[in-house]
């Protein structure tokens, strides 16, 4: 009897799939994309209306074959691939390669349960032919521009450097904030602070706001607005002065309620900026986990099910069905004051695909407390961070208490402010973080209105502006989704591109141009400026969309875009300057005695024979200790006994034997801060985390397990535990 054929992207996705469908049914894999553009030619022709040239992946021929072999005795044929553009486009690479367009349909779905896939095999639709131009067109754009402009840098920066229509705009944002940085100037300003208390000796602490109806004190709000600051300590001196006698009276006690609103349901942006700033994931961690909670995992008493709706979304709309599931656990589990009267409903930006969810759990009967056995560690928090996330969105506002508090000293004005939350509401559950804290308002004592209170002390502090702060992984994410540049798919590819490629690299969580990311980016800006530009990048995405409504036919917006490129790029080819980076130097080539120069490469600058390609040999360019290289060291390779030498890597200094390639022991490079180890008497050495952080322990590890965030001194020996550095 013939079955009916059902084709996803991943062999997890099958087996989750596998388990709703009945026997009647089977279910294959395509292993994503089965055609895309050659991956050795432009593969476009620029003269044909861009008619792109789509071949078969290279390996994925045995593939085709047998899904061709299982389509033509299949009763149906169903496609499903995710519920995206890309997903669309997958369902049509597969449908013109199997060639069974009359007995082929198009089915979607937003989460892999049992029911859904029962409604989706129910209203099965033809392909949607606008959602594959316009994915079609973002890559026919994506290949012109990697292909046309890549050639370009290699002649003139570096072999092996590449552009993109959206990596290179986020380079820029990274490139200007740098510049913004080195740019920046520091303005001191200065505060006072009064440490008062009440007649029954409670404490709290005021700040210098005002002297008579004019505000004094506090930070400049730019640097063309420093009027009210106080900048020098010989002002704060003459304050200090007219205050030593000063009585402090309260003049005025303002008190508000306030509510704080829960924040939405999770979108693909918010999860990984999230995941980054609460589990420090990368984006490409964050998706990689949140792929597999969708897909399916297996779950103790249940078997295999997908955990969450489809993850790549930029709505936050909410299914009735979940809402009233979600509505009826709040009001059981945490009471009928914490259940708003209605449903709260959030609002999706114009651009989204509101025919997506939110990204929410698939039902909420399965708690975090629930799936702790079932899920790797890594899923798991990932999944209890989107499952409190849906949860607290349809819980009751904060409340809090605002006070406000003037203090009349003189003719000087103090003000204090405090919050006291009335009810917890969502922050019961969950509470949202943010890449810059915001000050905390601390606790105020019951205050009334020309009270005299105790001053206990008054103390100026002096403060620096401080510069804007590198991006993030997290930051980034929300610069990009804020001036429209990319959409959910593209974030997290976005990211890894940029550092895999060379042109930005983290110091901790901080994202830092490179040099060449520097200079690449310099040249771009200058000689294709609407590329480059961000507001037009941002147009290309809304012309994508308009495409999917119908607005607009997808060759006219390449055609569009392609005349003004070609022009930009063949001036390019005369005006650009050559800033490949190449020194003769008067060292020989050990190898075949010609002389050797010296190349910028990814990493830095190395030596290079001068005769390549015929020689291919190379070193490192080592850097003096104090100019940016790493500390010299006196130690031998365990293996033969020859010197090690500092490298530098990817990954940073380390140590290699010096009679490489003969012999590759490499070994980490240890930094000694010149503290003995409080256990062992070996040295203390400073080593950086997976995430970057920086923590202090024994050189004799795994022997000595001591280890300490703060520097340690004679004094200063505070242990934390090899399992928190």
């Amino acid at each position: 009897m013939a079955k009916n054929l059902v084709i996803v992207e991943s062999p997890a996705k099958a087996r989750t799939l596998g388990k709703f469908l009945g026997k009647e049914y089977e279910v294959k894999a395509s292993g994503g994309h089965i055609r895309d553009l050659p991956p050795k030619s432009l593969g476009v022709k620029v003269d044909h209306d861009f008619e792109p040239n789509y071949k078969i992946i290279k390996g994925k021929e045995n593939i085709v074959k047998e899904l061709k072999k299982e389509a033509a005795k299949a009763k149906m044929i169903y496609l499903a691939p995710d519920p995206d553009r890309e997903g669309e486009a997958i369902a049509w690479h597969l449908n013109a390669i199997l060639d069974t367009a009359k007995k082929t349909k198009r089915i979607e779905f937003h989460e892999i349960t049992k029911d859904a896939v029962a409604r989706a095999i129910k209203s099965p639709r033809e392909i949607d032919e606008a959602r594959v131009n316009a994915q079609q067109a973002r890559r026919v754009l994506d290949r012109l521009v990697g292909y046309k402009l890549s050639p370009l840098l290699w002649k003139k920066v570096r072999k092996g450097l590449s552009a993109g229509r959206v990596q290179s705009v986020a380079v820029r944002l990274i490139c200007e904030r740098e510049e913004e940085i080195k740019k920046f100037q520091a303005l001191e300003y200065w505060d006072i602070i009064a440490l008062l208390a009440t007649d029954k000796e409670e404490e709290f602490s005021a700040r210098l706001v005002a002297r008579g109806a004019s505000p004094l004190g506090g930070r400049p709000s730019s640097p063309e607005k420093k009027d009210n600051i106080i900048p020098s300590k010989e002002i704060i001196d003459q304050i200090l002065k007219e205050l030593e006698n000063a009585s402090y009276v309260v003049k005025e006690v303002r008190k508000k309620e306030q509510n704080r609103h829960p924040a939405p349901p999770f979108i693909t942006s918010s999860l990984q900026q999230e995941a980054a700033r609460k589990l420090g994931y990368s984006p490409k961690k964050t998706m990689l986990l949140a792929q597999k909670l969708y897909e399916g995992e297996e779950v103790e008493g249940e078997g295999r099910i997908g955990l969450i709706t489809y993850m790549r979304t930029d709505s936050v709309r909410i299914a009735d069905e979940a809402l009233k599931e979600v509505r009826l656990y709040v009001e059981e589990a945490f009471g009928g004051k914490y259940l708003p009267k209605e449903a709260n409903h959030y609002k999706t930006k114009k651009s989204a695909q509101d025919a997506h969810e939110a990204i929410r759990p698939t039902a909420i009967a399965r708690t975090p407390e629930k799936l702790k056995e079932s899920l790797p560690p890594d899923e798991f928090r990932l999944y209890e961070l989107i499952w409190k996330r849906f949860v607290a969105c349809q819980m009751e506002s904060a409340v809090f208490d605002q006070t406000s508090v003037d203090i009349a000293a003189g003719e000087y004005i103090f003000r204090s402010t405090g919050s006291v939350i009335k009810f917890d509401g969502f922050l019961k559950l969950y509470e949202e973080s943010f890449d810059e804290e915001e000050e905390k308002d601390g606790r105020l004592p019951a205050l009334t209105e020309k009270a005299t209170l105790i001053k206990r002390e008054v103390h100026p502090e002096q403060h620096f502006t401080q510069p804007p702060p590198r991006y993030t992984e997290a930051s980034l994410v929300k610069e990009l989704e804020h001036k429209g540049i990319g959409r959910p798919s593209t974030y997290a590819p976005i990211l890894s591109t940029i550092q895999d490629r060379g042109y930005v690299e983290k110091e901790g969580r901080a994202l830092k141009p490179t040099e060449i990311g520097m200079v690449t980016n310099g040249l771009l800006v200058k000689h294709f400026p609407e590329i480059m530009d961000i507001t037009f990048t941002a147009d290309m995405e809304d012309q994508l969309d308009d495409i999917i409504d119908n607005k607009i036919e997808w060759v006219d917006v390449l055609k569009k875009f392609y005349k003004p490129f070609s022009a930009a790029l063949a001036e390019a080819e005369i005006k650009m300057e050559k800033v490949k980076k190449e020194i003769m130097t008067d060292e020989l080539c050990p190898k075949c005695g010609n002389k050797l120069v010296i190349r910028q490469g990814r990493y830095g600058d190395f030596y290079a024979c001068s005769d390549y390609p015929k020689c291919t040999y190379t070193k490192d360019v080592e850097k003096p200790e104090g100019e940016g290289g790493a500390p010299a060291v006196e130690e031998k390779c365990p293996n033969c006994g020859k010197p090690m030498v500092v490298k530098h890597g990817r990954f940073g200094s380390f140590l290699a034997c010096s009679d490489y390639p003969t012999c590759k022991t490499t070994k980490p490079l240890l930094r000694k801060i010149g503290v003995k180890c409080p256990k062992d008497g070996g040295d203390v050495v400073m080593k950086k985390t997976r995430k970057g952080r920086f923590f202090y322990c024994c050189s004799n590890y795994p022997k000595c397990d001591y280890a300490a965030w703060q520097r340690p001194t004679a004094e200063n020996k505070e242990e934390v535990g090899k399992e928190n550095a």
